[in-house]
């Protein structure tokens, strides 16, 4: 870490390859290897952005002295085994979401982080979204007054998506969701509810014995009078991919577009009932970045016809997140600080969905956050 610039390596080349020019841009950063299983589209990719390590396997890049931090974005399953063995192997780790599948695999990474002192983030596209930075911005100048709820969704048709998806129970991947309602004023979720509603079809429910289209989760707040409602869908429910983020104040709120590209509603207390709506058209938050990186919040690898990647193409562009998770990580570990989200904080992101699933099969009943969630 004595380097002036950080040498990272990116595991996972599918959506992971829209990552590769941003590193190699950023002022702070080497990227110096990339990991795929798949040798042909390795060599392919290396070839292309002009990167000499190239590793099909990922205990063999862990071995490598050069690395400084590996960046995950590998399947769903593959998150927790492969950020603890990172971590083990002395490397900083970003991982896309979610963070793992088990509280167990949750508690084993924030146990490794605080035993070793390296750094962990989950890769949250929705918490560096220029909308939500937008309602960030209105909120830290005043502008919303007292946050009085907060709301959110993920709904996707993931019919067609590949391995592990099918019958996937909605809550198990809520990081979307449960991500930008507790990142507003960095709160952390205490206990949850949650109720299944409808039924997917008879083929996809042995997968998970999970049988729910709908599932819906309130989320209390720690040492807050706050709560918030987040829902998600996978299967069977007619909607248009959607990833929203509402929030309530005293002052101000602002309300998610119900279809996308369309723009923000703002309403503003106390004016004559038929002004208090106003559609916003959010910002971009391209200032916020080295002027190395700033374009790749409106352009990335998979812009053009040819380059498509179904992550990338329902989630409309992610919202120029993507510089912005590889800036809070790059500089996090430049400037010896927390990213966020930390290894606690995402896995109290994490764990409301998982625990909300489990609550869900018990008909809503309450159930609590682990305590290794909580920040010392």
């Amino acid at each position: 870490m004595s380097r002036e610039k950080l040498n990272i390596a990116i595991v996972g080349l599918g959506f992971g390859a829209e990552f590769i020019p941003i590193y190699k841009k950023h002022p702070y950063a080497n990227l110096v290897a990339v990991c795929q299983r798949n040798e042909e589209k390795l060599i392919q990719l290396a070839d292309t952005f002009g990167i000499e390590k190239r590793f099909t396997s990922y205990e063999e890049l862990l071995k490598d002295p050069d690395i400084d931090a590996v960046h995950i974005n590998t399947p769903i399953p593959d998150h927790g085994r492969q950020s603890i063995q990172a971590l083990k192997a002395g490397k900083h780790v970003a991982c896309t979401v979610p963070m793992a599948t088990t509280l167990e695999e949750c508690e084993q990474i924030v146990r490794l982080t605080e035993e070793s002192g390296l750094t962990y983030m989950m890769m949250e596209t929705v918490v560096y979204a220029r909308e939500f930075l937008f309602m960030k911005e209105l909120y830290e100048s005043g502008e919303l007054g007292k946050i009085q709820f907060l709301k959110a969704s993920h709904q996707q048709d993931m019919d067609g998506w590949p391995n592990y998806w099918p019958g996937l129970p909605p809550m198990h991947y809520a990081t979307h969701c449960v991500g930008p309602v507790l990142a507003l004023n960095r709160a952390e979720a205490e206990y949850v509810s949650c109720f299944g509603s409808g039924t997917i079809r008879e083929d996809l429910i042995p997968h998970y014995s999970s049988p729910f289209a709908v599932e819906t989760t309130h989320i209390k707040f720690r040492n807050s009078d706050l709560s918030a409602q987040v829902y998600r869908s996978l299967f069977d429910v007619a909607r248009q991919y959607r990833e929203s983020f509402e929030v309530y104040g005293s002052k101000k709120s602002v309300e998610w577009p119900l279809i996308e590209g369309e723009p923000l509603v703002v309403h503003t207390a106390k004016k004559p009932e038929p002004e208090i709506p106003e559609e916003i058209e959010s910002p971009d938050f391209a200032k916020l970045l080295p002027k190395e990186i700033q374009h790749f919040t409106t352009q990335g690898v998979y812009d053009s016809e040819e380059h498509q990647h179904l992550s990338f193409t329902q989630g409309a562009g992610h919202g120029g997140s993507h510089p912005h998770l590889v800036h809070e990580f790059v500089n996090a570990l430049i400037e010896k600080k927390a990213p966020y989200p930390n290894a606690r904080q995402s896995a109290n992101i994490t764990c409301v969905g998982i625990l909300a699933h489990e609550s869900a099969l018990k008909g809503g009943e309450l159930i609590k956050l682990p305590d290794f969630t909580l920040e010392n």
